[in-house]
């Protein structure tokens, strides 16, 4: 028997395993590339009172962070204490009296009655010299009407922008009446923290 046809199926079996071998390899998903690294969790740095109050604090003489924070705490209730302004809790002080928005819708009332009046009397004495005092009494009592209705529309425009600008400056006011309790305290403050050794800006 010729060896070579013994060996042909040998062969075959070898081709065919070659061949499901790298069929098989084919079929499995390549590898996972790498996860990429997970950044570590940001570590949230408490916020210390300085930095809450807008003021920078450096430890002049090495103090250490936690010694930083009781002095900074001890300077807190001292400034507190001293300038009696919570700066946390600043609050502006009490509103002028301002004009009700009744006042400003009020404006104007009467005029055109007012009008009408006036319009009336120069109506009168117009129709009396041209002989028919009614009818212009009439004429003019209707146009003193329509002025003193455009007068009074004319007021209250004119009251209610006075009340918008009444009310900006109040608002200015408020915003630089905290301003100036937050810059006292701070001023506060910043002496405790400077007394004990720490360059304040």
């Amino acid at each position: 028997m010729d060896h070579s046809i013994q060996r042909l199926p040998a062969a075959g079996a070898l081709l065919l395993g070659a061949l499901l071998a790298s069929a098989g390899y084919a079929q499995q998903p390549a590898p996972a590339a790498p996860a990429a690294a997970t950044a570590a969790p940001a570590t949230s740095t408490p916020t210390s009172l300085s930095s809450s109050l807008g003021v920078f604090v450096f430890p002049a003489k090495n103090q250490s962070a936690t010694q930083q924070s009781t002095d900074e705490g001890s300077c807190f209730s001292w400034a507190k204490s001293q300038t009696g302004i919570d700066p946390m809790n600043i609050k502006p002080p009490a509103p002028a009296d301002q004009p009700h928005q009744a006042d400003a819708a009020n404006a104007g009332d009467g005029a055109r009655a007012r009008g009408a009046a006036r319009g009336a009397a120069g109506g009168a004495v117009i129709g009396a010299i041209t002989g028919d005092a009614g009818t212009g009494a009439a004429a003019g009592a209707a146009a003193g009407a329509m002025a003193g209705g455009a007068a009074k529309r004319q007021a209250k425009r004119d009251a209610a922008a006075q009340q918008q600008q009444q009310q900006a400056a109040a608002e200015q006011q408020a915003q630089a009446a905290i301003a100036q309790q937050k810059a006292t305290y701070n001023k506060a403050f910043s002496a405790c923290m400077e007394g004990k050794g720490y360059t304040v800006k």
